[in-house]
């Protein structure tokens, strides 16, 4: 089970008790119109990273080696679409977990994602064979 599911309601309540035996009805407006605002924070920021994704195709970023440079283990769903501004290709079967994404470039280099109750475990950067030259020496005709 997730302990934060649990602790942050009872911080919350914590938090409403304390501003209620220090500052009365006052007290209780006042965290109350700090959670909101929280709340409000964290959707406004939600949509934003959703509307970025929503333009670009899914499945899509710009470079998969510049992707693979900036993620770290425990990073978020949310914070990985936000730096490919894009939602990634799902893999993996509906609510199965792990839960499993890639991210394409245009040179066919992709990035694919496991993400464990919705934090990033591991991932993988695969990338095309490179064409190598006819002659090994340099350009033909030389």
């Amino acid at each position: 089970m997730d302990l934060k599911k649990i602790l942050v309601p009872v911080f919350g309540a914590v938090l409403a008790i304390g501003a209620w035996r220090a500052y009365g009805w006052g007290g209780i407006a006042l965290v109350s119109g700090a959670v909101l605002m929280w709340m409000l924070l964290h959707f406004n920021r939600v949509t934003n990273v959703l509307g970025r994704a929503a333009i670009n195709p899914v499945g899509s970023v710009g470079s998969a080696v510049m992707l693979n440079a900036k993620l770290k283990p425990g990073a978020n769903l949310l914070r990985v679409v936000a730096m490919t501004q894009a939602l990634g290709e799902r893999l993996s079967a509906e609510g199965e977990q792990p839960e499993i994404y890639r991210w394409t470039d245009g040179g066919a280099s992709s990035v694919t994602a496991e993400f464990a109750n919705g934090k990033l475990v591991k991932w993988t950067l695969v990338r095309p064979p490179q064409q190598e030259d006819v002659a090994a020496g340099g350009p033909a005709g030389s």
